[in-house]
């Protein structure tokens, strides 16, 4: 009874893999320290993120 119920909570996982978590280093123009840009955004947008 329980792997049925394991193998149907894992067909909802497969939305979570759509998106990438992406960290881009910014110099801040005020104080000219770098922080860190931390977002979740589709596959398709990473390239675009780093633009």
């Amino acid at each position: 009874m329980a792997k049925k119920t394991v193998a149907s909570l894992q067909t909802g996982k497969t939305d979570g893999r759509a998106y990438t978590k992406v960290i881009k280093m910014v110099k801040s123009p005020k104080t000219g320290a770098y922080i860190f840009d931390e977002q979740m955004v589709p596959n398709e947008a990473v390239k675009s993120f780093f633009k």
